[in-house]
């Protein structure tokens, strides 16, 4: 008799990797495994991490006394490969090709899919698999449209990147709550972390979210958020910055931290709460332009809303979350649920595979 039962889940980060075992739902343990930021360093490329954190999940699963031949199936987080349905995803080769290219950009979510097939093949399972990516595209083709084709984006290989598998469990987890059908509700989430992403998901499909890595939107702690065009232009061609530093500027080096030199958004709470007027004011602003994104996407669904879910890290902060539901309570039913369940979620994906539950193919 097999003694494989468990799911081993993989969601690598920039600094660090966060692995667990799940027995079905049940979280067995989950490690957030630290690379220090000098051992980073010395990688070229992202994809050369691949052994070092591939190391440490494996050192990290036999550390807690599992056997490679307990586990049943490997989830990885997806990576930033072509736009997507949502879904569970068998990783393939086109997929880690892709993942290893960064066709998309160079982020560390791009080694989920590459070392979970590899520790699933060398523990002999015939692949890995990936849920819900963050480049899932479900949106109409009138809602892609720019204002000018200059502009478009290109559907084969770009789409908006965004929180996809936070929002989807997010959702599923409310649709739980209530007793209805995920697929029978529409809800505006509002995932809100180092990077801010509302999406309308709309009968089981997010019909429109933000691009939230690199424009549009509210801003976040490390990014800019929509930007007067105009403006956008004049710095680009004021010779001062090579396109390098500018897209730094609008990803990594936006929001809080161009305004007060800090990423944290506690800090930036503790110090409005404190009396600094700067603070509060970003706070404000910060509020005010995810209330705005929420109200703008209710008129995808006509104003049909049956809830507003507000996630991520930063709707643990009581007053930010009340200033957000003050803005936009009278749309909709206003629910927080703090933090992400990005580990939950693979972890339920996983077991649906062991399930049967219908399982794409990436092409």
């Amino acid at each position: 008799m097999s003694k494989r039962r468990y799911t081993l889940v993989i969601n690598p980060g920039a600094t660090s990797t966060k692995a667990a075992i799940y027995d079905g739902e049940n979280e067995v343990f989950t490690e957030n495994l630290k690379h220090p930021i000098e051992e980073i360093q010395k990688y070229a490329e992202v994809a050369d991490q691949f052994e070092y954190r591939k190391g440490a999940i494996l050192e990290m699963v036999k550390s807690h006394g599992v056997g490679t031949d307990e586990i049943a199936v490997v989830m990885g987080r997806g990576g930033l490969t072509r736009p997507c349905e949502s879904g569970c995803y068998r990783v393939n080769d086109l997929m880690k090709e892709e993942c290893h290219a960064g066709i998309q950009g160079k982020h560390a979510c791009n080694l989920g899919a590459l070392i979970s097939d590899s520790i699933a093949r060398e523990i002999g399972l015939e692949c890995a698999y990936i849920a819900d990516p963050g480049i899932v595209d479900e949106r109409p083709a009138f809602a892609k449209i720019s204002g000018h084709p200059v502009f478009d984006l290109d559907e084969r290989v770009e789409g908006p990147i965004w929180h996809c598998l936070n929002q989807k469990m997010t959702a599923k987890l409310y649709a739980r709550e209530v007793g209805r059908r995920y697929e029978d509700l529409n809800l505006i989430i509002a995932h809100m972390g180092g990077g801010v992403s509302v999406g309308v998901h709309e009968h089981g499909r997010v019909t429109e979210v933000n691009r939230a890595l690199c424009g549009l939107g509210a801003f976040s702690p490390t990014r800019c958020g929509s930007i007067n065009a105009s403006k956008l232009i004049e710095v680009a061609c004021s010779g001062k910055y090579t396109e390098a530093q500018l897209k730094k500027m609008v990803t990594a080096e936006g929001g809080f931290v161009a305004y007060l030199g800090t990423n944290d958004a506690y800090e930036v709470e503790k110090r409005a709460l404190a009396g600094d007027e700067k603070c509060e004011l970003l706070v404000e602003a910060f509020t005010y332009q995810v209330a705005m994104e929420i109200s703008r996407l209710a008129a995808v669904v006509r104003g049909k809303v049956d809830a507003i879910l507000l996630t991520g890290g930063i709707a643990y902060s009581k007053p930010w979350m009340a200033k957000i539901e003050e803005r936009i309570g009278w749309l909709a039913p206003v629910k927080i649920y703090k933090g992400e369940n990005e580990m939950l979620a693979l972890a339920i994906c996983g077991k649906e595979v062991l399930d049967g539950v219908e399982v794409k193919e990436y092409k």
